[in-house]
Formats: C-alpha cells, sequence, structure tokens
C-alpha cells in the first residue's frame, strides 16, 4: 500500500502541489451516486471501490490538491433513473464541490439537467456514450474511452482481420446498447466493411432464440456480428447463438471486459472486445492492482475500479489547474485539461467535447482470460460523429 503511495501514485498525480485560492470550508465534498444493485451495478460496484480507495490515500496525502480533505456523500440510485435525479438535487442542496454520477449515459444525462444549471461538474463512473456530454449539460464529463473512439478502433481491426459484413445487435432502452453498435457499423463501412442489417433486443429480455433464428436466416451470412450488450443479456444472446451452432465471430464493447463474461466457458472463446486499459507488467496499472487487492483483499478485475482511481486524478488535476475550490471554475478547467498521467491510461479534455481522448485496448478472451491485443488511439478521420 505504501509503494503505490510513493510510486504508482505519482504518475496519477503529476501536478506540483500549489496554494488555492481561499475556501470557505476546509474540505472537498464529493457526491457520489453508485448503484448497489440492479444492472449497473457490475460496473459502478468496482468502480466506486477503486475510487473510494484513491481517496482515502489522497487523504493521507492531504486530500485535494493537498490542502482539502475529502468527504463523500454516497447514495444508492439502485439503477433507477429517478434516483440519481432525486439524489442530484440533494447534492446540489448540499452544496458539493463534485459530483460522480452512475457508470452509464442515461443517468448521467438526467442528472446533467439538474447539477449543470447549478454549475457542478458531474463526471459519470464509466458511461460512454458520448450523448452524454452533449445532452447533459456543459458541466457534465465522461471519464473512459467514449463508445464512437472504442468503434472506430473495434471497426478497424474487423476489417484488418480480413472482415467484408457485419451484423449488429441493439437495444433502444439505453444509448449506450443503441449507438454502440451503429458508431462501430459506421467505422466499419468507413474502412471498407458492409452492414447488412440490425436486430433490436429489450434490455432484461430473457429469450434470445428470436433473434438468432433471424441471424440464422441472414444469406449471405455476416462476417461477424457486433453488441453492447451487457450482462445478463449479453451471456443470454451467446450462450442462444451458440447453443444454436451458430458460429460466426462476435465482438463487444468494454462491457464484456468481466469475470463473469470471461467465465461462461466455451460460448465467448474468441470473442473480441475494447477494453479501456490493460495491466502490462510492471506498469503503473499492474502495481495499482497487486496494492489494491493487498489492502482490500479484493482483485482489481476489471478497469472499473482503477478507472475509479483515474477520476479522483482528474478531480484532483483540475482543481490545481483553476487554482481554486470553485466547483464552477473547476468545470472550466477540466474541460480543458491538457493531457495528464493516469494509472489506467493518459487522459485529456483539451479540444474535446468532455469526453476525454484515451488510448482503447484490444483484448480476445481464450481460456477464461483476457488477452491483450494492442492499445492505440482511435483515428479521427474514421471515428464516427456523436
Amino acid at each position: 500500500m505504501r509503494n503505490f503511495t510513493k510510486n504508482a501514485a505519482l504518475l496519477a498525480a503529476s501536478f506540483l502541489t500549489v496554494p488555492l485560492a481561499a475556501s470557505a470550508q476546509d474540505e472537498y465534498v464529493i457526491g457520489v451516486a453508485v448503484a448497489n444493485s440492479g444492472g449497473l451495478a457490475p460496473f459502478s460496484q468496482p468502480a466506486f471501490n477503486g475510487f473510494s480507495y484513491c481517496v482515502d490515500q489522497k487523504n493521507e496525502e492531504g486530500g485535494i490538491a493537498g490542502q482539502y480533505p475529502i468527504r463523500l456523500e454516497v447514495r444508492d440510485t439502485r439503477s433507477d433513473i429517478a434516483e440519481a435525479v432525486r439524489f442530484a438535487q440533494e447534492f446540489v442542496d448540499l452544496g458539493v464541490n463534485f459530483i460522480v454520477a452512475p457508470p452509464d449515459g442515461d443517468p448521467t444525462i438526467a442528472m446533467g439537467q439538474i447539477t449543470t444549471p447549478a454549475a457542478i461538474p458531474t463526471m459519470t463512473f464509466a458511461g460512454t456514450a458520448p450523448i452524454l456530454t452533449l445532452n447533459g449539460g456543459e458541466y457534465v464529463f465522461g471519464s473512459y474511452p467514449a463508445d464512437n473512439q472504442q468503434a472506430a478502433v473495434l471497426g478497424a481491426y474487423a476489417a484488418e482481420l480480413g472482415y467484408k459484413s457485419t451484423w449488429i445487435m441493439t437495444s433502444p432502452d439505453a444509448a449506450y446498447t443503441q449507438f454502440g453498435p451503429r458508431y462501430f457499423a459506421s467505422a466499419f463501412e468507413a474502412n471498407g466493411g458492409k452492414l447488412l442489417g440490425e436486430g433490436s433486443f429489450s434490455m432484461g429480455q430473457p429469450d434470445f432464440n428470436a433473434i438468432v433464428t433471424t441471424i440464422q436466416s441472414l444469406d449471405p451470412q455476416p462476417d461477424v456480428i457486433m453488441t453492447s450488450a451487457w450482462e445478463p443479456d449479453f451471456p443470454a444472446f451467446i450462450r442462444a447463438l451458440r447453443g444454436a451452432g451458430v458460429g460466426i465471430p462476435v465482438m463487444g464493447a468494454d462491457v464484456l471486459d468481466t469475470p463473469t463474461v470471461r467465465g461462461l466457458g466455451d460460448v465467448v472463446e474468441g470473442i473480441v472486445h475494447t477494453s479501456g486499459g490493460y495491466a502490462e507488467p510492471g506498469s503503473a496499472h499492474a502495481e495499482f492492482n497487486a496494492a489494491f487487492e493487498a489492502a482490500t483483499g479484493e482483485a482489481a478485475d476489471t478497469n472499473y475500479v482503477v478507472n475509479g482511481c483515474d477520476i479522483l486524478t482528474m478531480i484532483d488535476a483540475a482543481v490545481q489547474a483553476a487554482g481554486t475550490t470553485d466547483s464552477e471554475e473547476v468545470g472550466i478547467a477540466l474541460a480543458k485539461l491538457p493531457e495528464t498521467q493516469g494509472i489506467m491510461s493518459s487522459f485529456t479534455f483539451e479540444g474535446t467535447e468532455r469526453m476525454p481522448m484515451r488510448e482503447v485496448v484490444l483484448a480476445r478472451i481464450e481460456a477464461g482470460e483476457k488477452v491483450f491485443i494492442r492499445r492505440q488511439l482511435a483515428d479521427a478521420e474514421t471515428m464516427p460523429d456523436p
């Protein structure tokens, strides 16, 4: 734990501590909307665990900018957008300095309708739909590589593998599941591929047999299927697809980067998905994972853990760049933040729509393990518009 503080943490907080403008309070209050149950829990809980772990680390160093101890106001949304909205208003009424929203675009957008007029920066734990910042307001921020960044990298890789055609599966129930596969199709077509069609599912549906039948009837058959479905929908879909004897390669987004998906056995063998990071031996990411497990007894087995820590790095860097803890000034500074070293990867908000430009990792599931393919930034020329 101490080695992490002295070594890897220095990479995650590379700004020198400077005296900040006077503040009316002696602590920095962050409102945190988590999801301890429901569909967002597999992503929210790891992200919050990493975030709170690094809050403790930061407080040992004196707090934000080394001067302001951090106090968390934590509320459980239970993956319910109405609850997220209620807590957004509660955080505004409390006068918090910063808000961390659930790991999905839709609740973050809803919260932004309340927090942006109050000029309180609001950052999603891991929401990746690029429209979340456009629709949420000028004080809403992403933290993870956006869907169109991931799509640009995955679409180019699909073409590189020799795939000529694709079929995508979307759901209108979330911006992530609706637009992510369409961004992929756009990037794939920009690289010479062809979209054969699109199927739709409802989040939480127990039976994917009708969709599988549709796929079986396609003529010609697609070279690859892409979806942004997550748990429990993706496990249900892939089991039905492989159970019907359909062996078409499947690609997915960062939501497949979980122990649950990797543990599904032969049905997920060979699936390629995007990710926000990979802990190469000797990297700051690997050091963080080891320190986190030693301190908490829990494995940092998804990138959402380390990204939770990187969110605190983003907040701290913005406060130092602003030279004040004033929420409005911090939001302005965060939107202009130049390339900064995180633990999972570097990030920048400069020249973006408040979705950070970050490296995208490509990985393959093999024998229940995440196997690294490569990491790269999205090509701006083939990155679909939000």
